[in-house]
């Protein structure tokens, strides 16, 4: 049994917790860390089954029981807890993006060097059944040399203009998952990027300094063309959705839905609108992602995810800002020098 310490007891945090504690083989968790823990919490996690609630992290890392860490924490403190988790000896989960900033990325690299440590970065969607079968398709040669990857990625609802403040911006924040499922679906790394932007949504978003619609048009190294499209709203909920289509046919996904019932009347033809977002949409992957984490702590294998996986689409999700600013497709090298 691997006994874990979470990290963080927002959103994310409790995520992982209930994946753990009703879905995770092989994984206990003793502790859970958050700097604003509070008597809700604290009551929240004992429901959970989770003895062990503090406000310093430090305690977790100083635990010699807790194999491994879930960092759920806020974005900036990913890297520096990275770090000091590595130096511990503490087998690494980290949520999505290790940091904004490529060098600190590096210094994780950097600290992974000549460590036992398992490191997995949290890109949860590669894990959802759906996006999974149209990578089985592709890597099984079904679709034939791919030529055309699109992927939409549409929000429900868009958030507060306090939050796009300190998150770093669409790219880095919603895109980032797409990046990963571009690299995840093609099999190989992007080498330019290009955006058509707006802010279309919310004004108050383009206050922030940020865009809430995004067409985002990659060239890979294998020559296919990559385009996401991106939307803070979708009035008719969560759109995740996927193609690739190639020299001998195509693969698609469409979305999930509470029910696949057509209902077909003389008023007209409906059926039910996607689940409503990422929690109703991906709560099998998260479980998914974190049974392989163990699976690899407790066989000793590899990561499914490792440290590369999450610099790669923080450097595209860079590409993308620079291409907003500059009105121009940039290099995926620019960014890297």
């Amino acid at each position: 049994m691997v006994k874990v310490g979470i990290i963080g007891a927002g959103r994310i945090g409790k995520v992982h917790t209930k994946s753990i504690c009703n879905l995770v083989k092989n994984a206990e968790i003793k502790t859970i860390a958050d700097p604003f823990m509070n008597e809700e919490t604290e009551k929240w996690a004992h429901s959970m089954g989770v003895e062990n609630t503090t406000k310093d992290y430090k305690e977790i890392l100083a635990d010699p029981e807790i194999d491994a860490v879930l960092i759920c924490s806020s974005t900036n403190t990913h890297s520096p807890i990275s770090i000091e988790a590595i130096k511990a000896g503490k087998h690494v989960f980290c949520e999505k993006p290790i940091d904004h900033d490529v060098a600190k990325i590096k210094e994780v690299i950097e600290a992974l060097k000549d460590s036992d440590v398992k490191y997995q970065v949290g890109f949860n969607r590669r894990f959802d059944h759906n996006f999974e079968a149209v990578k089985n398709a592709v890597t099984a040669g079904q679709i034939g040399d791919p030529h055309i990857i699109k992927v939409t990625s549409r929000d429900p609802e868009p958030p507060s203009a306090e939050y796009v403040k300190v998150s770093g911006g669409i790219f880095l924040d919603m895109t980032i998952h797409d990046f990963d499922m571009v690299r995840f679906l093609a099999g190989c790394d992007a080498t330019e990027v290009y955006v058509q932007s707006a802010v279309l949504v919310d004004p108050s978003i383009g206050e922030a300094g940020d865009v809430d619609t995004a067409v985002i048009t990659i060239q890979m190294e294998n020559g296919a063309i990559a385009v996401i499209d991106n939307s803070r709203k979708a009035v008719y909920g969560y759109d995740q959705r996927a193609e690739v289509f190639g020299s001998k046919g195509m693969v698609a996904t469409a979305n999930d839905t509470q029910s696949s019932a057509v209902i077909s009347t003389a008023d007209g033809v409906t059926g039910e609108k996607p689940l409503y977002f990422f929690l109703e949409r991906y709560m099998d992957s998260f479980a998914k992602e974190m049974n392989c984490f163990i699976d690899a702590i407790e066989n000793n294998t590899d990561t499914p995810l490792g440290v590369e996986d999450g610099l790669k689409p923080v450097i595209m999700g860079l590409a993308a800002k620079k291409s907003v600013e500059e009105h121009r497709p940039v290099k995926i090298s620019e960014i890297q020098l």
